[in-house]
């Protein structure tokens, strides 16, 4: 006859996991002796040492009581179910982790790698973080409404970008989001762009889409997708 803790270095466990084994029905609770103390036998220690076995072979609690006793073949079986178990929760964790790696790459989690290629040329241009933000949620909301028209204007846009004026007004549009609505750069600016656009008359035809309404969701406001001086800049530009 021995103590709990006697118990818990014979089996190589803690006494907190022995109260957590009773708790659970797994191991019986001995009465107290006349000292005031259990005493465990021997059964005892030869089942805790099963259910520290099978426990750290990663048989689930709640499975390891029907098979303490179990004969051979059912024991087999079901340590043959709880591998398969196993094998799916692994496959599971490695999704897991390929998808934690691809975090590393930032927006490529998220949008085509034409998308990406392009928000990280807007980043070495010089764009700021919240118009690259702007242009990534917009991009992510396209290819799920309407991936046809999202694969043809991405390579657009990136087309468009090749040209020197184009970045030129692509960035201080950029940069007039922290301006003053009635900043005196605005009109001029409006009118570069206006001019700009009227010289490439292509881009300014509307292409048709294969899903209008979804594309249209795409085409909403984001927050942070306008400012006072945007609005005014709008205006300008529609006046």
């Amino acid at each position: 006859m021995i103590t709990i803790g006697q118990l818990a270095d014979y089996a190589g466990v803690t006494i907190k996991a022995i109260r957590h084994y009773h708790e659970r029905g797994l191991l019986p609770e001995p009465d107290r002796d006349s000292s005031g103390y259990r005493r465990y036998t021997a059964k005892d220690a030869v089942d805790l040492v099963k259910i520290r076995t099978l426990a750290h072979a990663g048989v689930p609690l709640a499975r390891i009581k029907d098979l303490l006793d179990a004969d051979p073949d059912t024991l087999t079986a079901a340590i043959a179910e709880i591998d398969h178990d196993l094998q799916d929760r692994i496959a599971q964790l490695r999704r897991t982790r390929d998808q934690l790696a691809q975090l590393h790459g930032g927006d490529r989690l998220f949008v085509s790698p034409e998308v990406a290629d392009y928000l990280d040329e807007l980043r070495e241009l010089g764009a700021s973080e919240r118009q690259i933000h702007l242009e990534r949620d917009g991009w992510i909301l396209m290819q799920t409404a309407s991936p046809e028209d999202a694969c043809l204007w991405i390579a657009e846009k990136r087309q468009l970008m090749t040209d020197p004026e184009f970045r030129a007004l692509y960035l201080e549009h950029d940069t007039a989001y922290d301006w003053s609505p009635d900043d005196p750069r605005l009109p001029a600016l409006a009118d570069r762009t206006r001019d700009w656009f009227s010289h490439h008359d292509s881009l300014t035809e509307v292409r048709p889409v294969h899903n209008p309404a979804l594309a249209r969701l795409a085409a909403q406001s984001q927050p942070g997708a306008s400012s006072p001086a945007w609005d005014r800049l709008a205006q300008l530009m529609n006046g």
